[in-house]
């Protein structure tokens, strides 16, 4: 029947539309040409796709499919060769990778940031090596910072450890793109292996303060339930990470490998039995997800946890303070109360 034919050609034409919109920003993000060549590649594919489907309509379907196919998989060839680099420029912030030494109990780590940020663009530069007691690890924190609206956030882990005055000391953990000079970030791009993946070891005075009292953003802090086992699990899992990065590079992915995936990969590994959930890539939503599994502090409601957690406030008033990562965490549920 024609009506049937018509309908399968509808479909067909409909069908060819996915890999031609893949192929097109496959070329614009990843083809080793000056601009505007990428454009002018990407433009030249989606004519090449009208003209396969203007064949299809005309009973040449066979002839039409094969040639584009064809294309197709040699444009897969391209792709699957792209490999992920370790000698870019790099962004100042994400140049060095951390490294780490483990005697005993006791974990060395090399190249953590400490930055002193005046904006996004002033900054003193200052990479640490440290040395952490994995005895003396007492908490788990997550921090979420918010920059697009209530679905999207970037996830933090921050480690404290017993300083042997009543306080901690904060070691905190950030996964995200190693951005080269003068590059952004973008969703979309995080897509096509634009993004080489970074981890950060850091001073919170660093890693939290920069994204309150320079970007902007919005950040919420909560005490993570986990047992001493799993806390120092997880803490030689971002170590083990960090020397998987420092041997081999790998892309960023917007939805498979990213500041909250592979961090619930690390847990799931430990701790097991963590159901997937939409929230872990609406990663804005993780506090209800933690919630629901009672691995927030016990004894408050989400929303009460959600606005004692709120710290932008007290890290723009604590600023440069020595004992900022303690004035961050007064009034937040769990953690320890200062007077």
């Amino acid at each position: 029947m024609s009506w049937l034919r018509h309908l399968g050609r509808a479909a067909l034409s409909l069908v060819l539309l996915l890999p031609t919109a893949w192929a097109v920003l496959a070329l614009h993000y990843q083809l080793p040409l000056p601009s505007p060549w990428p454009n002018v590649a990407g433009a030249a594919w989606v004519l090449f796709a009208l003209a396969t489907i203007a064949l299809l309509w005309r009973r040449q379907a066979g002839r039409a499919l094969l040639a584009y196919g064809t294309a197709f998989a040699v444009l897969l060839g391209w792709w699957v060769r792209i490999e992920p680099s370790d000698t870019r420029v790099w962004s100042d912030d994400v140049a060095r990778h951390v490294s780490a030494q483990q005697d005993g109990s006791v974990l060395t780590l090399t190249n953590v940031r400490n930055f002193d940020w005046h904006s996004n663009t002033d900054y003193t530069p200052r990479w640490e090596t440290r040395r952490y007691d994995l005895d003396k690890l007492q908490s788990v924190d997550m921090a979420l910072s918010y920059w697009m609206g209530p679905a999207i956030a970037h996830t933090l882990v921050s480690f404290g450890f017993d300083d042997g005055r009543g306080g901690s000391e904060q070691l905190a953990f950030s996964i995200e793109i190693r951005k080269e000079r003068g590059e952004r970030f973008s969703a979309v791009a995080g897509f096509f292996k634009k993004f080489e993946l970074s981890l950060v070891a850091a001073d919170e005075r660093d890693l939290l303060r920069v994204r309150t009292n320079v970007r902007g953003e919005d950040v919420y802090l909560y005490r993570v339930q986990m047992a001493p086992e799993a806390r120092r699990a997880l803490l030689l899992a971002y170590v083990a990470e960090a020397d998987a990065l420092t041997k081999a590079p790998r892309f960023y992915d917007t939805v498979t490998a990213n500041c909250t995936t592979i961090v619930y990969e690390m847990a799931q590994r430990i701790v097991g039995g963590l159901p997937l959930d939409w929230r872990l890539l609406a990663s804005g939503y993780l506090p209800e997800y933690l919630h629901g599994m009672s691995a927030l502090a016990p004894g408050h409601d989400l929303e009460a946890l959600r606005a004692a957690g709120r710290i932008t406030s007290r890290a723009q008033a604590a600023d440069a303070d020595p004992a900022f990562s303690k004035a961050i965490r007064r009034g937040v549920p769990g953690m320890a109360q200062t007077p």
